[in-house]
């Protein structure tokens, strides 16, 4: 793809504003008593989908009247979930275009592979649907632009999943980065070290009779099944996901860069990953080191690097959390992990202040979506912050993939003199219904 961000993207838009206020857990089943629950639906409700079946369930401020599922078996479950749980027996469909053409479906819950996040959240948006999509919010750049401008155009609310944007102890920690309490952030780490299992080795072969293979595809072209892509292993494939980086590590790359208080594109990108441990199908890195730098962030105009590492072969935790962040201040630095605890350290590791709370907190991520529908405001983890953050794993996967130092323009979002890897900034797409396609 060639040419500048307005050829491909029109203007953009704003920053959006954060959020004021997080809801608790609680606040789930009282958000809207002053009117009938609204009438929303799940499309995709394996893996993560089914932890927001369970949120919503008990919700009050809810009725998840429709269920949206190309595997017939999975629907069947979830739908008996929700019967059992609500009382309710809500529609089941296989074709996403019954949910859109739904007038009574206020809202969706986007939980399907990575490579339906865009074209789906787009449809509904169009649709006039409030969305709260799952993350990566998209499966490459260009179609996170994309997601903007449909949620600014048809003026609905957009969530992406990266829950910790509204946990209240991640948010704490973040103001205390903003109070100074470490000095100026220079530099901040975000890690995925845990130990994952290998994907094996398949030939393609036929789908299961359950599963309705061509809608699953959707847009993308078309490529033989393998029993290696289902269920949830479609991630590691260039063709439907993102890759580990996209998975668990956009959870704490956007913490790195919301702590790091960053709101652009970096400038310089360099990256060395491969296959160090598994022997199978897996595309992406399982070992992968990136460090992105911000020209001119600091406040005497200095840069700034974001840094992440991932081992998905590894038995240990780094820094006593599997997944986490590192602060590292003109004054001090802060270890954070977002599953509920960090420690503040002074000049010569002096642990000034240790702090415990709640994990990812779902529910209140679902509140501050809800109340935005309700009031109009913008959600914690608005569409507009989440690309920036989904960005840095297109740009992290894109320059390993390559294997050069990207040079990035954060205005037009062009990789200079790269046309390979400018290329991968967005993908080709088969004639299909759902193809994402700019505003005019």
């Amino acid at each position: 793809m060639t040419g500048n961000r307005r050829e491909f993207l029109g203007h953009s838009t704003t920053a959006a504003a954060f959020a004021a206020g997080v809801f608790a857990a609680n606040a789930t089943n009282t958000l809207a008593a002053e009117s009938d629950p609204i009438h929303v639906a799940i499309i995709g409700p394996g893996g993560m989908g089914s932890n927001h079946v369970g949120q919503l369930v008990t919700n009050k401020a809810v009725r998840l009247a429709t269920v949206c599922e190309v595997d017939e078996q999975r629907a069947a479950k979830t739908a008996d979930t929700i019967t059992k749980a609500t009382g309710v027996v809500p529609k089941v469909v296989k074709d996403m275009r019954h949910v859109l053409d739904d007038p009574t479906i206020k809202a969706v819950w986007i939980a399907t592979p990575d490579h339906w996040h865009a074209p789906a959240a787009i449809l509904a948006a169009n649709a006039g649907k409030h969305v709260y999509v799952e993350k990566p919010c998209s499966h490459n750049l260009r179609e996170g632009r994309l997601m903007i401008e449909a949620a600014r155009k048809n003026n609905v609310v957009m969530q992406v999943g990266t829950q910790s944007r509204s946990t209240a102890h991640i948010i704490k920690a973040m103001d205390k980065l903003k109070s100074g309490v470490v000095g100026e952030i220079l530099v901040a780490k975000a890690w995925n070290s845990q130990r994952r299992g290998t994907i094996g080795k398949q030939k393609p072969s036929t789908p299961p009779p359950h599963l309705d293979y061509e809608l699953w595809l959707g847009p993308v072209t078309p490529v033989p099944y393998q029993s290696n892509f289902l269920p949830g292993i479609w991630r590691w494939w260039h063709h439907f996901g993102c890759g580990d980086m996209g998975n668990d590590g956009v959870h704490d790359i956007d913490i790195a860069r919301w702590g790091l208080g960053v709101e652009t594109h970096p400038s310089r990108v360099a990256a060395l990953g491969g296959k160090s441990y598994f022997d199978d199908d897996q595309q992406f890195p399982d070992t992968q080191t990136v460090i992105f730098e911000y020209p001119g962030a600091t406040k005497s105009g200095k840069p700034k690097q974001l840094i992440y590492e991932q081992r998905i072969w590894s038995p240990y935790f780094q820094e006593g959390f599997e997944n986490g962040d590192a602060y590292y201040g003109t004054e001090g630095m802060m270890i954070l992990g977002k599953t509920g605890r960090y420690q503040l350290y002074g000049p010569r590791n002096k642990l000034i202040e240790e702090s415990t709370g709640p994990g990812p907190d779902l529910a209140a991520h679902h509140a501050n979506f809800l109340d935005c529908i309700r009031t109009g405001a913008r959600p914690n983890a608005d569409i507009e912050i989440n690309y920036l953050s989904t960005a840095l794993c297109h740009f992290g996967n894109i320059a390993t993939r390559v294997g050069r130092v990207l040079n990035v323009d954060p205005q037009s979002e062009q990789i200079h003199d790269d046309p390979a890897a400018e290329k991968l900034l967005g993908r080709e797409y088969r004639d299909h219904w759902a193809a994402p396609k700019r505003h005019a």
